[in-house]
């Protein structure tokens, strides 16, 4: 029995070491699948093309893709000439009404960012895109936009990143 238990975990130490030397690292455990040769990303400033404008929607939607992609790949983010490139403009800002009562007034209101983003990965071009991503959240129409907006704007942002950061590496 004991002689039985050291075959079977000397192979899986054999297989899980062969493993880590043959480019399982392609993987990793936050979802991302980048190409080893993959080292560097340019995250480009968000540009705010919108009719309606937030001031500080580009700022947090930028700060929030940087630090997605800090925090779970190995990628060092550069100024420019990135191995990846990722271009990112926000098209629509718009407040629109989902759920009208009897007396045709808007119960319930829709916040919704759209963004354009154009990816490049100078190394693989079989992976680069122009994609929109949309994101929105509903509120009560009693409440006004100034009073909602900050928390849903963090929500949607936090949407978009995920969407966007799935596109680009995770290839879901």
């Amino acid at each position: 029995m004991k002689k039985t238990l050291k075959i079977v975990f000397s192979l899986v130490a054999i297989f899980a070491t062969s493993c880590l030397l043959t480019g399982c690292w392609l993987y990793s455990f936050s979802g991302t699948s980048i190409q080893p040769d993959v080292e560097t990303i340019c995250i480009e400033p968000v540009q705010n093309r919108a009719l309606k404008v937030n001031p500080s929607l580009a700022n947090s939607l930028y700060e929030a893709l940087s630090d997605k992609y800090r925090k779970l790949t190995r990628l060092e983010q550069v100024e420019d000439a990135g191995d990846l490139y990722v271009l990112t403009v926000i098209e629509g800002y718009d407040v629109s009404a989902t759920a009208i009562t009897a007396d045709e007034v808007a119960a319930r209101n829709r916040l919704t960012v759209t963004v354009k983003v154009k990816f490049v990965n100078e190394k693989h071009p079989e992976e680069n895109f122009e994609k929109n991503f949309a994101g929105y959240e509903d509120y009560d129409s009693e409440r006004s936009l100034d009073e909602v907006e900050a928390t849903l704007c963090d929500t949607i942002i936090e949407k978009i990143v995920e969407d966007i950061f799935n596109a680009t590496v995770a290839n879901w």
